[in-house]
């Protein structure tokens, strides 16, 4: 949806500005649920899920990265994203993703003594990176 009034991004990790432009919309996956921003948004802070987070410019381009967490507020027409990762879709390695997702799978398969929850979220976030980049194996 092109709303032809544009709001501040920006997607912000420990490392570096990821993102940071004008957009129309901006869709985000919520701890209940994804849920998209629009130019007037009602103030909010929500925590973010491993997901996507996608964006269609004034131009229409659309852009989608991969995150695996954090927060997002919206205040006065600009949504400021923290989170852990943000990966570009197609900037994503799908060889590192499909090996990481292999590890996970071998070690919830094995039963053996390691953290399940730790090798389910490496396995969420290998398969939420092949989604985003539109992997097809």
């Amino acid at each position: 949806m092109i709303t032809g009034k544009p709001f501040d991004v920006e997607i912000v990790t420990s490392e570096r500005i990821v993102f940071e432009g004008k957009v129309d919309s901006v869709t985000v996956p919520g701890t209940k649920g994804q849920f998209q921003m629009l130019i007037n948004h009602t103030a909010i802070v929500s925590q973010l899920d491993i997901g996507a987070i996608k964006m269609t410019d004034a131009h229409g381009k659309n852009m989608t990265f991969a995150t695996s967490g954090g927060f997002v507020q919206m205040l006065k027409n600009k949504a400021s994203i923290v989170v852990e990762t943000a990966e570009d879709a197609s900037s994503i390695d799908i060889k590192r993703s499909l090996e990481a997702k292999r590890r996970a799978e071998e070690r919830l398969a094995k039963h053996e003594h390691f953290d399940v929850k730790r090798a389910e979220i490496s396995l969420l976030k290998a398969l939420n990176r092949l989604n985003v980049s539109d992997y097809r194996g």
